[in-house]
């Protein structure tokens, strides 16, 4: 009797588990992946080989490298940088590396086939992240949780902003770029107006720790918590909730019409996908083996990740 009571709850639980899918497409980099973003049809990829790559998913081949000097380690020894940040807008790339010297960084432009820096060593910036706004501004994220908008044409910030004491995480960019959420180890997000830095939103209270990732769709922001927490809010109302873990969380990412939120939810990288609304989860994404660093959504079906190992993956949800 035990035993087939047992049996009963096993199958109830099965039949109410979210399906387990596994990839239907892989892609080996050849080098360690610090950061990746889909631009059109291509995945723009940073490695940790100093290289820049761009895979066409239509083309289904890689259709350019970008390769960044030689820097100097501790050692004096020259190693290809490792490229932490980087982002496209038309044919043009933007490319953050470590220089080798004090933390501080190189930032470069590649348009045209000529790869410019535009940022080095000299110029002592402590920078984590950059993307495009449009093609003549970039957006800077300070590690001292700085927000800055560097204009290309006349080589300098136009503004730079102190959000708060706490440290860098991540932000993210609403789809008109003209907002951008940014995330701290304090887990408190920033909203803020992109061209003036200027703070239009706090949104507070259901991360108490760090936050280590942050997306932006339709009015909605959700945030990867240290504290076992994936975080949701409503940037209209400023009102939030979350989805509680028994592992921290450390990637996420939102479905183009924010329908859908991933979280990553155990030690084993599984990446659980969840109705945004009632959060109910619909699958679980299995295969990828290190810590995530990126989730992205080409649309309400198609699911690409990329971790600290050399291997992008791709998931069907139904």
């Amino acid at each position: 009797m035990i035993k087939y009571f047992l049996f009963l709850i096993v199958t109830v639980l099965g039949v109410y588990a979210a399906p387990v899918l596994t990839p239907t497409w892989k892609l080996d980099v050849n080098a360690s992946v610090k950061d990746m973003v889909l631009h059109h049809h291509t995945l723009v990829i940073g490695t940790d080989n100093g290289t820049l790559r761009v895979y066409d998913l239509k083309e289904k081949k890689f259709t350019k490298t970008i390769t960044l000097p030689k820097v100097k380690d501790f050692m004096g020894d020259l190693m290809p940088p490792k490229v932490f940040s980087v982002d496209a807008i038309d044919n043009r790339y933007v490319l953050l590396s470590d220089s080798g010297e004090g933390g501080y960084v190189n930032v470069w432009i590649h348009e045209a086939g000529k790869t410019t820096q535009i940022i080095s060593a000299k110029d002592k910036k402590v920078l984590v992240k950059v993307r495009f706004i449009d093609a003549s501004h970039v957006l800077f994220g300070y590690l001292s949780n700085e927000v800055a908008l560097y204009d290309l044409v006349g080589k300098k910030e136009l503004y730079r902003v102190q959000l708060n004491e706490s440290k860098f995480s991540d932000f993210a960019l609403n789809a008109h770029k003209t907002k951008v959420v940014f995330a701290c180890e304090s887990g408190v997000l920033n909203v803020v107006e992109v061209f003036t830095g200027k703070i239009i939103q706090v949104l507070q209270g259901q991360n108490l720790d760090n936050v280590h990732m942050v997306d932006f769709k339709k009015d909605t922001v959700s945030a990867a918590g240290q504290d076992r927490r994936g975080a949701l809010y409503d940037v209209s109302t400023g009102k939030g909730s979350y989805i509680s873990s028994n592992f921290f969380i450390y990637a996420t990412g939102l479905s183009p019409d924010a329908k859908m939120v991933a979280f990553t939810m155990d030690e084993d990288n599984t990446i659980s996908i969840f109705n945004r609304n009632d959060k109910s989860k619909i699958v679980e994404l299995k295969g990828q083996h290190s810590t995530l660093n990126s989730i992205i959504f080409q649309d309400e079906h198609t699911v690409f990740a990329s971790s600290n190992n050399s291997v992008v993956m791709m998931w069907k949800v139904p």
